[in-house]
């Protein structure tokens, strides 16, 4: 498949490797203040009480040669017909057939759909779903996942060296990184020739009323907080937080931001509806292939984001082996240079780099896939939040979104 061109901003490709020298952590919403949203708000929210862990689902792979995978959107590989290469090619060599489900837009949002059958050990409709550290780990201490058969994976022995240990997954028995990427601002060029260098940068005059922020608490937070010279990274306090709040909410009264959505946001920046938002790194470069390149990503001068989605197999799942299937396909390092050639992410897989430059030698060099020392000093990993400071920040942050 032919990749798709790269941007050329030197600062742009000052930013990917050091997601590979670091755990990491990834990724509209609630619309009004009714009482239906409320409650899902609340159930986002929720980190899950203690009690009985569900039961794993029996496997019936070696009959049912069909599975689901949910994930975001712009996040594999796709041709100008709207197929899936790297997924066709694996349907065909494993005789699996996969429903590739575009059903993540918030990792909150998509829990709040899905918790209660988890609990129940219910098959939830996904057979495996990419979610961000910070829900893996929620998902994996409540029990609402599958450990994987190591035998069945072992292309994971390509995984990058620095992610095999995480705190949530020690050995990675059961989530495996997808990729990874960066949070940062981005700008219509067009509208805004002179760019913008730092997140105080949207709350210029001539922006009220076109600006974007993610519904991902981490990354909007994450970047408010670094723009206050707070280390998200370190030991920062409640107070600390609670100033970024203030700041959050400040800008949603006066009106200077018009919307706090997940992947939704392409489509505002697609309208004009926004003309400059919190963003991720790889959806601007796909958003200059399908609509023009009009966009422009950069990391804050005060820094920006890192984090990573990771496979992992739900409790109900009666398709354990096939995910695994599917999973271990991906961690070929052509495969993944493959879709990395497209998303423009971090591809956590060893050899894809020297994969990627057979595609294209300037892939390479693409800090979006395989960032240097210098990107990676900008970018900043969000602390792991105790249970008591994750229910209570994310509950700040749905307030928040519930007034906007």
């Amino acid at each position: 498949m032919k990749p798709r061109p790269l941007p050329q901003d030197p600062m742009v490709r000052r930013l990917v490797l050091a997601a590979q020298q670091s755990q990491l952590t990834r990724r509209g919403l609630l619309a009004g203040a009714t009482a239906g949203a409320a409650a899902l708000a609340l159930a986002a929210c929720s980190t899950g009480g203690a009690g009985s862990k569900p039961t794993a689902a029996k496997d019936q792979s070696a009959t049912d040669k069909t599975m689901t995978w949910a994930n975001w959107q712009a996040y594999l590989d796709q041709d100008d017909s709207g197929g899936y290469p790297t997924l066709e090619a694996f349907e065909k060599q494993s005789g699996i057939k996969v429903k590739y489900d575009v059903a993540v837009d918030d990792n909150n949002t998509y829990y709040a759909k899905v918790k209660d059958q988890l609990a129940l050990g219910k098959d939830i409709g996904a057979d495996t779903v990419c979610l961000t550290d910070w829900m893996v780990a929620r998902w994996i201490r409540l029990g609402y996942v599958q450990e994987f058969d190591a035998d069945a994976i072992p292309n994971k022995k390509n995984l990058v060296s620095n992610l095999v240990d995480v705190d949530f997954d020690k050995g990675r028995k059961k989530s495996l990184p997808w990729q990874s990427g960066f949070a940062g601002i981005c700008w219509n060029k067009s509208k805004l020739p002179n760019g913008l260098k730092s997140v105080d940068d949207l709350w210029k005059p001539e922006l009220k009323g076109k600006v974007g922020v993610l519904s991902e608490m981490r990354d909007t937070m994450g970047l408010i907080l670094l723009q206050q010279g707070v280390d998200i990274s370190g030991d920062f306090s409640d107070a600390d937080f609670d100033k970024g709040i203030e700041k959050l909410t400040k800008e949603v009264s006066d009106g200077q931001i018009r919307n706090i959505k997940g992947n939704s946001y392409l489509n505002d920046l697609k309208s004009g509806d926004t003309l400059a938002a919190i963003c991720w790194s790889g959806d601007i470069t796909q958003l200059n292939a399908e609509a023009g390149d009009n966009w422009q990503f950069a990391l804050p001068e005060a820094g920006g984001t890192l984090w990573s989605d990771n496979f992992l197999i739900p409790i109900g799942s009666t398709r354990k082996a096939n995910a695994e299937k599917l999973i271990d396909y991906y961690y070929q390092p052509e495969v993944a240079a493959e879709v990395a050639a497209w998303v423009n992410y971090i591809t956590p897989v060893q050899g894809a780099k020297e994969a990627a430059t057979k595609i294209d030698p300037s892939l390479a060099d693409n800090q979006l896939i395989f960032p240097d020392d210098e990107t990676l000093s900008k970018a900043h990993v969000f602390r792991t939040l105790t249970p008591a400071e994750e229910q209570k920040y994310q509950a700040a942050f749905q307030k928040v979104i519930l007034g906007a």
